[in-house]
């Protein structure tokens, strides 16, 4: 017990005598987004191989699960890394002060869209973020035509959309703790709901009641919440040609063999329509690194060096070649600097 105690203080010390900490802990433990686990594993790999250090333990928990175990305090009990599909919100690093975590540095290693997919079987149905938020909202617009919103009544893609067939919907998606969730609530049914001038309206009038409205996930089956693991997702669809899933592009690019991307107003989910801006749902990845931990844990400077290096995240990078949208150049050089001198966010 009195050595853990020591060992923890002289972490949350940062002290410069790490042998303490190395005796507890002398390897990484990252955490969070299933969508940046991929890139932060081969990242992993590559540093476990060309370092005398050991290679990193990664583990899968989503972006809000990753950035509540971040938060829970400083100490080799906690883990030094945590990957987002979003950006950390405030009140997560309020928490995070709250227990001890005062610096954080944000590291922002790329772009990623936000795929919509089927089995390679299934009808290739060109959607729009309308079409989907009237699909899988838990209260939508009466069809009546009036103005007000009422239980989602729509059993089947045609019901939403006539120009669709007429197949049940079945959506798999992540759960809430996922990034890739909050995402998917924020560039598509944010906007597919805001498409309605009337719940449009509401965000001035009634904010707490326009996000019920537009964020809302329907329970009665139509959404199926999938779990972490995006690999199992791509299962599904498989055996399914009638299901949709929802993940990162990195995936679908993965798995081309098995899914095919949807269209979303028009604009198919691909490496080029991302980083251009065409495709209308594609998002930043980040992870988030536990300053007091870098000069301690054997090995973390090292790791976030490999991690922006332009082999790993340039243009022309290894991630680049896994599916991972790159930094434009300006903003690369920023991030780079910003992590070089573990710049804290304020």
């Amino acid at each position: 017990m009195k050595k853990a105690a020591l060992a923890l203080a002289v972490l949350s010390a940062a002290a410069t005598a790490p042998v303490l900490a190395q005796s507890s802990r002398d390897y990484l433990s990252i955490v969070g987004s299933s969508t940046v686990y991929p890139f932060a594993t081969v990242v992993a790999e590559q540093f476990g191989k060309a370092t005398k250090f050991k290679t990193p333990k990664i583990e899968s928990t989503g972006s809000g699960g990753g950035i509540k175990l971040f938060c829970a305090g400083v100490g080799v009990q906690h883990p030094d890394i945590t990957n987002a599909s979003r950006a950390i919100k405030k009140s997560e690093l309020e928490q995070c002060a709250a227990n001890g975590v005062k610096e954080v540095v944000e590291v922002k290693i790329g772009y990623d869209g936000l795929s919509v997919a089927e089995s390679k079987a299934g009808k290739d149905m060109q959607l729009t973020r309308r079409d989907l938020f009237l699909a899988l909202a838990k209260q939508v617009p009466n069809p009546n035509g009036t103005q007000t919103l009422v239980d989602n009544p729509y059993k089947t893609w045609k019901d939403v959309n006539a120009a669709l067939p007429a197949i049940k919907i079945e959506v798999l998606g992540p759960p809430p703790t996922s990034g890739t969730r909050d995402a998917f609530v924020e560039l598509v049914m944010d906007e597919g709901c805001d498409s309605f001038d009337f719940i449009k309206a509401m965000k001035k009038a009634d904010k707490k009641a326009h996000k019920a409205a537009c964020q809302t996930i329907r329970e009665d089956g139509a959404y199926v919440e999938a779990g972490e693991n995006d690999n199992l997702i791509v299962q599904k669809l498989e055996a399914n040609p009638a299901a949709v899933g929802i993940f990162g592009f990195s995936f679908l690019d993965q798995n081309r063999d098995k899914v095919r991307g949807l269209a979303i107003e028009g604009v198919q989910p691909e490496f080029e329509t991302i980083s251009n801006g065409s495709y209308p749902v594609s998002r930043p990845l980040f992870f988030y690194v536990k300053k007091a931990h870098v000069e301690v844990i054997p090995g973390m400077k090292e790791f976030l060096g490999e991690f922006i290096s332009k082999k790993a995240m340039g243009e022309e990078g290894y991630l680049a070649e896994r599916g991972l949208i790159p930094l434009p150049k300006d903003e690369y050089m920023a991030v780079s600097k910003s992590v070089t001198a573990l710049d804290v966010m304020k």
